[in-house]
């Protein structure tokens, strides 16, 4: 379902790849994607202390979330991003553009003090407008 990307000019340019907004004609499924962590599929976390390739594993399993529900993460609308250290900001969304394509979601980034097992450095919950 398109996406169109709104952009105001009182509001400060995003700094990484997001949007200030999006509009989505809500004709469709709603699909809430829950938190998703750099949990492989076995079981294993990816990336341990590697920021890139944490986002990149977390990245794809959005991506199969979405997949799983009929979308894809042209479909994804807005995401909520929880890291331990916004150290690697550039990193997170230098990897995020090769995952959403244009325009970006609408996004919310926040660092936590911590995470369901102490090796996670980032998660994302997602929600996305997949058309019937």
């Amino acid at each position: 379902m398109p996406r169109q990307q709104i952009v105001s000019d009182r509001i400060g340019k995003p700094s990484g790849h997001f949007s200030q907004a999006n509009a989505i004609e809500a004709r469709g499924r709603i699909v809430f994607i829950s938190g998703m962590t750099s949990k492989c599929a076995d079981g294993t976390i990816a990336g341990m202390g590697d920021i890139e390739a944490q986002t990149r594993q977390m990245c794809e399993n959005v991506k199969a979330a979405v997949e799983a529900a009929g979308g894809s993460m042209a479909d994804i609308c807005r995401v909520d991003v929880y890291v331990k250290d916004m150290a690697g900001f550039d990193i997170i969304h230098r990897v995020r553009r090769e995952y959403f394509p244009s325009p970006p979601p609408a996004s919310t980034m926040v660092a936590v003090s911590g995470f369901t097992h102490p090796d996670y450095l980032i998660e994302m919950a997602a929600i996305a407008v997949i058309q019937d």
